[in-house]
């Protein structure tokens, strides 16, 4: 077996053996608590640009199959395990994540001390690194410094739609019309919305609140995605002409471009949120919930207009994960309430959406 290197931008070096494609790739380097998932995980588009680190010791060992996948390609830049599984057994499965990681040029390492690695990312905060088969440490990380950093470059053009799309291709003709702005959804939205009776359309990340509008919605969910909400100007003036206009719900990345436009600043997370075992409390029947999540960026409430409230908070470190309109139906949540992987427990915050939909049809 080849050997592999992870290399830190602080010049640590984690060594193992080489996983996917021989080639080298860069990017944020990210812990995801998750123990199982790892093909909703490397297919979610709110890990593009970033090299993702499974916590869980064991990957793979129920292979690759059709149906678990998350967007049009794998997102991640490189995938860093502790031990690979070459004998998958599960009746769907249809190949190795070698093999899927190969095939879609994406470099992997396995072997490494994901235990350490993990403690020292929470310690010292993520950084950039890169997975590499075929440089030493001074190439890898000569190459490393000459880069640009995470949150430098906005992300979400490259994973959102080009083009307006139904869910699934053929429309129903009957349901509650949910466009959805796609920041960088992941398919379980649309998935979920159409089980639910909607009919969700996907639109591109720039389109105008005027061409949303046109297309007569019953609501609008802004998705999640990659990435830096401070670069999402459009979006934010998209949502900011939305507000009053038709019901709006706003999930992860969603939810931040909602919170700055109603005057909050976001701020980026030491570590992130990456995992299906995040506690979150609904502020008003106090309740806590187990919750999937998947961002490293947050809002500081403290700039919040006064006729927006915290409806959730996160009880690991008291961030803000979710917001409500005090008058308008507009409701926004930080977490994955999708889950896909995790648990369902928050399932319920689609039927509130849609309530408010209803309510403003009626």
């Amino acid at each position: 077996m080849a050997s592999a290197l992870l290399v830190l931008e602080d010049g640590t070096v984690f060594t193992g053996e080489a996983l996917g494609a021989s080639t080298h790739s860069h990017g944020e380097v990210v812990f995801c608590t998750g123990m199982t998932g790892y093909q909703e995980a490397l297919t979610d588009p709110s890990f593009a640009e970033q090299i993702l680190v499974m916590t869980y010791p064991l990957q793979g060992n129920y292979g690759i199959n059709s149906d678990d996948i998350e967007s049009r390609r794998i997102q991640v830049r490189a995938f860093v395990v502790r031990e690979e599984c070459d004998t998958p057994v599960h009746w769907r499965s249809k190949m190795t994540l070698h093999d899927y990681l190969t095939e879609n040029g994406i470099p992997g390492i396995s072997g490494v001390d994901t235990r350490a690695l993990t403690r020292k990312l929470r310690a010292g905060g993520v950084m950039m690194g890169t997975v590499t088969h075929d440089e030493t440490k001074e190439q890898a990380l000569a190459r490393l410094r000459d880069l640009p950093r995470y949150g430098a470059t906005d992300l979400v053009p490259w994973v959102s739609t080009r083009r307006p799309y139904a869910y699934p291709d053929e429309e129903r003709t009957h349901g509650p019309r949910v466009v959805v702005l796609d920041l960088g959804v992941k398919y379980n939205i649309l998935r979920t919305l159409h089980k639910l009776g909607c009919r969700p359309t996907a639109v591109p990340c720039d389109t105008t609140a005027d061409d949303i509008l046109a297309m007569n919605p019953d609501g609008v969910l802004l998705s999640p995605g990659p990435g830096d909400p401070a670069l999402l100007g459009y979006a934010v003036e998209t949502a900011r002409k939305l507000v009053g206009k038709v019901p709006m719900m706003g999930i992860c990345l969603g939810h931040q471009v909602v919170g700055e436009a109603f005057g909050a600043k976001s701020f980026k997370l030491k570590f992130g949120h990456r995992g299906a075992n995040h506690p979150v409390r609904d502020e008003k029947s106090g309740r806590v919930y187990v919750t999937a999540q998947n961002h490293g960026y947050a809002i500081d409430e403290d700039g919040l207009a006064a006729d927006i409230e915290v409806s959730h908070r996160n009880l690991n470190d008291g961030t803000v994960e979710g917001l409500r309109h005090t008058r308008e139906p507009l409701m926004t949540i930080q977490y994955h309430s999708e889950a896909s992987p995790g648990p369902h427990d928050s399932m319920y915050l689609f039927d509130d959406f849609l309530k408010m939909v209803e309510a403003v049809k009626a």
